[in-house]
């Protein structure tokens, strides 16, 4: 007789409850939560056969764009995940208006692996590795490259074999003569907009204000590096390397706003610590700009978070000027796009790293997408001081990130069983009052969507 143990267990994952073909979305709700690390939106869409879809909205963004998607969803079967995504991705943009339409469809994955009892990377045609490398960011909030060495230093400690730091404008911002700056310019950059209810117009202008002084895009800015000002960076990059070593990958990330001439100036006085990528230096919409950056140096060049589909990425892949794309699923437009986002890169012979500032949900979808996909590289963990980030779910291992990794399971859909009530209820956003609240009011919302005639 044969051995048919293992197909035995596979068995044990099968929701025989399920009828796939059958299955309606009924619901959509969400909570909304701070502290993990950021404010984000977990999400879940509910369907006539009691199977639950989890989802989240990135990191900085409105519940309303996952929302106003509910009408164009009700009464669908989640299982047709493309079909759903092609109606629904018009709603979606780059940056955090992404992440409605990537929150959505992270939850139909969840709903139909479940349904049919197969984990998501499973779907996009397995696996490639059993665990995820993970990079463990750390802000840089003092001015000792030796400080934050020792913070990096712990990290290390803990298992992570990948690290990310920043380095850039504000670690000089302070220190007279380092940056050049038009009055009233770098000011700016020391208070953000902020969220929430203000009591007068005139907090309300003031806030505005603050919020286009952030808008500013890095060529327009009049913010430059003195010769000072990159001696002091250059110091701060080499002091973490004399702790930490030589030996383990440290991409470099927040430059600040400033123009492509001080990126490549800063890029080329770091090369001889090796960072493993430089991020963000200029908006990812300067094509020709990218290429001469990444021309000017030898450090590996890195965006993507902020960029919607995959489209949004082939114009710096044609130009050659990235060796690292870097979206976030939360923008980029959910699961399969970020696989297709990332089997592109690999044509082009570029790495796949993968951004993620969330809970549990988002990483696990990212990791899923990880497993999967052949250039993967790192994903990011921006939660490692958060004490309670595992507790936000049930069903996975507990720490979910162990030694620098997070082993896949072959669970159905995500891995995850449910979010956990009690502890989302306390870290909620402010002027939030309660979770998975009925959102009927969004049942029926209507418009004539066709974008042609």
């Amino acid at each position: 007789m044969p051995n048919t143990r293992g197909a035995d267990e596979a068995l044990n994952w099968v929701n025989t409850n399920s009828r796939p073909s059958e299955l309606r979305i009924t619901d959509m709700r969400v909570a909304e939560i701070t502290g993990a690390p950021f404010t984000s939106v977990l999400l879940k869409i509910y369907t006539n056969q009691g199977i639950v879809g989890l989802g989240e909205v990135r990191d900085g963004a409105s519940a309303s764009y996952a929302l106003m998607l509910k009408s164009r969803l009700l009464g669908e079967n989640p299982c047709d995940i493309d079909r759903l995504f092609r109606r629904i991705k018009q709603f979606g943009g780059h940056g955090r208006q992404g992440g409605g339409v990537s929150a959505v469809e992270i939850a139909l994955w969840d709903l139909a692996g479940k349904a049919y009892g197969v984990p998501i990377y499973q779907m996009l045609g397995g696996r490639f590795r059993d665990k995820v490398r993970i990079y463990c960011d750390t802000d840089a909030t003092v001015p000792s490259g030796t400080e934050t060495g020792k913070r990096l230093k712990e990290r290390m400690d803990r298992g992570f074999t990948f690290l990310k730091m920043d380095l850039g404008l504000m670690q000089i911002a302070d220190v007279p003569g380092a940056v050049v700056a038009p009055a009233g310019v770098l000011e700016a950059y020391r208070h953000h907009p902020g969220r929430g209810s203000v009591k007068t117009i005139e907090e309300r202008r003031a806030r505005n204000a603050l919020y286009d002084s952030h808008n500013v895009a890095h060529p327009f800015t009049g913010l430059n590096f003195t010769d000072k000002g990159i001696d002091l960076l250059e110091q701060y990059i080499s002091e973490v390397r004399d702790v930490i070593g030589m030996d383990i990958p440290l991409a470099i990330d927040h430059v600040g706003h400033v123009s492509l001439q001080n990126g490549i100036r800063l890029a080329r006085r770091i090369e001889k610590y090796v960072p493993a990528w430089l991020e963000d230096v200029i908006p990812w919409q300067y094509t020709e700009q990218y290429r001469q950056l990444q021309d000017a140096t030898t450090v590996p060049i890195c965006t993507g978070e902020d960029i919607y589909l995959k489209e949004g990425f082939a114009p710096l892949l044609r130009s050659g000027g990235l060796s690292v794309v870097h979206p976030d699923l939360l923008t980029s437009g959910g699961i399969l796009e970020t696989k297709k986002i990332g089997d592109m890169a690999q044509d082009h012979g570029v790495a796949m790293a993968i951004h993620m500032a969330e809970s549990p949900i988002a990483a696990m979808a990212a990791a899923h997408v990880a497993v999967a996909t052949e250039n993967f590289m790192a994903l990011e963990y921006h939660s490692a001081d958060v004490a309670w980030w595992d507790d936000i779910v049930t069903g996975l291992p507990k720490p979910l990130v162990k030694d620098g990794f997070i082993t896949v399971s072959d669970k159905p859909g995500l891995g995850i069983d449910d979010v956990v009530d009690e502890v989302i209820s306390q870290h909620l956003q402010p002027g939030v009052t309660g979770i998975w609240q009925p959102t009927h009011h969004w049942d029926n919302d209507y418009s004539w969507d066709r974008t042609w005639s």
